[in-house]
């Protein structure tokens, strides 16, 4: 799967996101390390901490499917119509770092013009804290 296709499939995502309060709706979809493909929208909830990231709703169910390891995750965000930028918050780029490789992960973000942005977790959290730092 290339990264536009994954884009496509995060902008999909995003008509389910459940954003009341912000009205800001994002959609991801990722690709694991045998190619099967996981999407996810943000949750929000009336109490603020109990909201949940489309990012992390994508790799909790990867997760729970018995995947470990991420390649590619496309997030797509925006209000309304309006696609723009929507990059991972610090808590799902820790997430991303205990299912992936940092170098290896390619997030991809896009907007509503078809531009896409393709950055490593690597670049996105540097020096990052991973499970290799409690050995």
């Amino acid at each position: 799967m290339n990264e536009k296709e994954l884009f496509d499939l995060a902008t999909e995502a995003r008509k389910s996101a459940y954003a009341p309060y912000s009205s800001y709706q994002v959609g991801a979809a990722l690709v694991t390390e045998d190619g099967s493909v996981y999407t996810g929208c943000n949750i929000e909830n009336a109490s603020y901490g109990a909201t949940n990231c489309a990012e992390r709703t994508a790799i909790f169910k990867a997760v729970s499917e018995g995947h470990r390891k991420i390649k590619m995750i496309a997030i797509a965000g925006g209000s309304g119509d309006k696609t723009n930028f929507a990059f991972p918050c610090g808590i799902c780029r820790q997430v991303m770092r205990e299912f992936s490789e940092p170098g290896e992960l390619k997030i991809v973000v896009g907007d509503g013009r078809g531009e896409l942005r393709i950055h490593t977790l690597e670049e996105l959290l540097p020096e990052s804290f991973g499970p290799e730092k409690l050995e």
